[in-house]
Parts: C-alpha cells; structure tokens; sequence
C-alpha cells in the first residue's frame, strides 16, 4: 500500500488524477476499521491532512460552505445556531476523540446508510462540492447517494466541502442507538421546517440501503399545514396529522435485520423519531411565532 500526502489542494487533485482508486483519508474515523479489520487493502491512501482549506468553514448570507474535514466538534461549538440539525447530528458521533477527528466529508466519502451526518443533511437540503483536475460540481444532496456505500462522485473527483442553507426555522435529529454513546446507529431521523418556503423535509439513516428523505411524508405535512394555515396562525397541530406523518414517514424506509437491530424495530423506531420530531419543532416554532407577536 502507497501512501500519497499532498501538501496542498492542487496536489492532490493531482495525485487522484494519478491513481482514481486512492482512498481519502482525513479523519480516518471510518477507512481505518475497514483496514484494521482486513475488510478494504486499497492499493494507495491519500492522506489530505496537511490540506489546510479542509478545515475552514465561511459563513454566507444564506447558507455555510463547510469544509470537507471541519470536524464536528467544530461544528458543535461554532455552527449550532447556522446548522441546528447538523449540530445535534454531530452530538451523537462516537466519543470525544472522534468527534475532534471526523468530519462530514468522510460520511459522505463512505455513504454508509448508518453515518450520522446524513439525515441532517438531507433535511437540510445540502449540496456536496466536488472537485477534480477537469473542474467542480455541486452535487445536491437527493442525488449523492447512489446505493449502499457508493456516491455520485466519479473516480477522479475529491469531495471539497458541503454547502448548507443557514437554518431559517426549527431543525431536530435524533438517533435510536444499543447504548448512549460510541454505537453505530439503529436508525435515525431529522427534520427541518423551512418557514420562508413554507415547506419540511426530513432524513432517514439506517433504515433503507441509502440514506433516504420521507417524500411523502413532507407532501402530507406540507398540504396540511398550508390548508389549515398553520404557517402563519401557529396553531396547533391536530394528532391525527402527527401520527399521518409518521405512518408515511414508516412506510419510507426499507430496513434490514442485522445485528443492532430488526427491520421491524427499525420501523417502528423511526415513526416514533418523526412524531417527536414534529412535536418539537412545531412547538418551537410556535413559540417564535409568539415571541414575533409580542415585539
């Protein structure tokens, strides 16, 4: 095995322009168990540690242009009001150690199903920036995940950072794990309400062969609360439109039996997530329709 370390970005578009079948390595919270394990012998690793524009993050008017390795901590302790949903995501990482270590573009470089940033993303409607020696893209987000573990990124192509719209409404994210902390997830949820489109969309992770969004769950939820008018009145939302929403949001996924847990679990797990969810933050943006009143 080859190890190529690039000292800056152009180098190693350079160097994955050289050899397409080098594996990134940042964080390495995920490359390096497969290798420990013997699952994975890639014939070079590209190491983009030394890559310092990896770890900046800019912050726009309407959305942060996260590098691919700011790890999460970084999130946690900088972005928690831009990126809600994100920052609880990245509460839920692993311990101490590897939430200093890992960063989103190593979830999105291994697309597992399981990885916790990615319903977070999908709810927030993110963009993946990719890059090679040809040019960059920017991938959204529905179309990334192409199937378990696999992305949309070509060969050549290196993921530079992600793009998030700053949140303009409640966001949430929970994860159903077999104990409270350094445990791959069972399954988990997020959602976000984007009030200046009046519209919600969710993310679903470990419970389909990629991570998925709840289509039809947003549509029900999005007609239900324009025709009720609950965007502008904040009124509460009836129980029949909650359990609604988390029937459809069930009938989304499409889970496995593995050794965390059963697909039936799965189900019933995440239909429980997506009615809290929507408890929470619907009663969070009714109180910041209230407090809007009130001023």
């Amino acid at each position: 095995m080859d190890f190529l370390r690039p000292a800056s970005w152009e180098e190693a578009l350079a160097a994955k322009a050289a050899h397409p079948t080098a594996v990134p390595i940042a964080g390495g919270t995920d490359v390096m168990v497969e290798i420990n394990f013997d699952h994975r012998r890639p014939g070079h690793l590209l190491d983009l540690n030394r890559v310092a524009e990896l770890y900046a993050w800019e912050v726009g008017e309407g959305s942060v242009r996260l590098g691919a390795s700011v790890p999460y901590a970084r999130i946690m302790e900088h972005l928690r009001a831009q990126l809600p949903g994100l920052a609880l995501a990245s509460h839920t990482v692993a311990s101490p150690q590897i939430r200093n270590r890992g960063g989103v573009g190593g979830n999105l470089g291994t697309a597992s199903p399981a990885g916790d940033a990615h319903p977070a993303l999908l709810a927030a409607g993110a963009e993946v920036e990719a890059e090679s020696v040809r040019g960059s893209r920017l991938i959204p987000i529905d179309d990334f995940y192409t199937g378990v573990k696999r992305n949309a990124l070509e060969p050549d192509e290196l993921i530079r950072a992600v793009h998030v719209k700053k949140a303009t409404g409640p966001q949430q994210y929970s994860k159903v794990g077999t104990r409270n902390a350094m445990v791959i997830a069972v399954c988990a949820f997020g959602l976000a309400l984007h009030p200046e489109t009046r519209t919600v969309r969710t993310g679903i992770g470990s419970a389909a062969p990629t991570p998925v969004r709840a289509e039809a769950a947003e549509e029900f939820l999005n007609a239900a609360l324009e025709e009720d008018g609950c965007w502008d009145s904040g009124a509460p939302l009836a129980p029949s439109v909650a359990a609604r929403f988390a029937e459809l949001v069930t009938g989304a996924c499409n889970p496995i039996d593995d050794v965390r847990g059963t697909a039936r679990y799965r189900r019933h797990a995440i239909g429980v997530l997506a009615r809290r969810q929507l408890g929470w933050t619907w009663d969070q943006y009714r109180g910041t329709r209230t407090l809007e009143g009130a001023a």
